[in-house]
């Protein structure tokens, strides 16, 4: 990482210069809106927007003034070259959506993929993101992760779609509207084994914020408990499939059950050790995965508990 940049010390131009600028606007709180999105949204010449009536809101917040055009999924294409020739004439002109960063299961991906074709500058301002928001507080250990979007909103095809992703060695993220929530969570504990971890965003950064980490055989119950719990916008991450080693058998005994029996035993991480001896497979595999099984996270320190890794090389 290069040093930042301090953007106080450094005038910055009346003018900016021409090209679109792809501002992440806040997802909740509009004091997350950054220093440096308020000055090029005060700057900009023209701004393209989801919803104009809900960017109006956040423009009369900041008091900024720029020539507004809706930019939505059913004009994206039109108002893409729109936006290009105003840049041609030297504006500058914004991109923001209704919340969050454009692109990102939001509009914007034309409009950016135009002034690209048209040679012309692309100039991202960082900052919120649902996806990145719950990550950050989800706490899981893989550092891959892939992003589903929206899943698709057939029974049929949904339930197929989480089958494909429960076997995926990143963790995976997508969204879900209120109106399918219930279903979703049926579906995905029904895709997934009893204990994988899932982490629950409600309304992320809002008044009325929820985040929960529970094993996904009791996402739908949880959800049942309260009924405010089935409002508002979700981002849900599912933990890593555990590598595939650790869940086959050893001769007799199902490796998740023979964990089970020796975490009822002794300690997680001797526990790990002992399976590790007894199959030889990998003790830091199996303690991640006794750790799964025990609803609970492992922090990286425990993973990389020197005492565990040589006992597995040595199993």
């Amino acid at each position: 990482m290069t040093p930042l940049e301090k953007d106080s010390v450094r005038p910055e131009p009346d003018a900016l210069s021409a090209g679109l600028y792809v501002v992440a606007t806040p997802i909740g709180r509009l004091s997350d809106l950054s220093l440096r999105a308020t000055d090029v949204l005060r700057r900009v010449d023209a701004l393209g927007a989801e919803d104009t009536r809900v960017s109006r809101q956040l423009l009369d917040h900041i008091g900024a003034r720029p020539t507004l055009i809706a930019c939505h999924a059913h004009n994206e294409a039109r108002t893409a070259q729109a936006l290009v020739e105003r840049i041609r004439t030297g504006q500058a002109v914004a991109l923001i959506s209704d919340a969050g960063t454009p692109g990102i299961s939001d509009p914007g991906a034309r409009v950016v993929a135009a002034v690209h074709a048209a040679g012309l500058p692309v100039i991202p301002v960082p900052g919120p993101s649902a996806v990145i928001t719950l990550l950050s507080a989800a706490g899981f250990l893989e550092p891959r992760f892939r992003f589903e979007g929206f899943l698709p909103a057939r029974a049929t095809a949904r339930r197929e779609r989480l089958q494909e992703l429960a076997g995926s060695q990143d963790v995976v993220v997508f969204y879900e509207s209120p109106h399918r929530i219930v279903e979703t969570l049926d579906d995905l504990a029904n895709a997934v084994e009893p204990e994988r971890v899932v982490v629950i965003g409600r309304e992320l950064t809002k008044r009325f914020e929820q985040i929960h980490r529970a094993a996904a055989s009791t996402l739908p119950q949880w959800l049942a408990e309260d009924s405010d719990r089935r409002r508002g916008e979700f981002v849900i991450a599912l933990d890593a499939a555990p590598p595939a080693d650790t869940l086959q058998a050893t001769d007799a005994v199902p490796m998740d059950a023979l964990l089970r029996a020796l975490c009822a035993e002794l300690p997680v991480r001797q526990a790990a050790r002992v399976a590790a001896q007894a199959s030889g497979l990998r003790a830091n595999d199996l303690y991640k995965r006794a750790v799964a099984l025990r609803g609970r996270a492992a922090t990286e320190a425990d993973l990389s508990d020197t005492d565990v890794t040589d006992d597995a090389d040595q199993a």
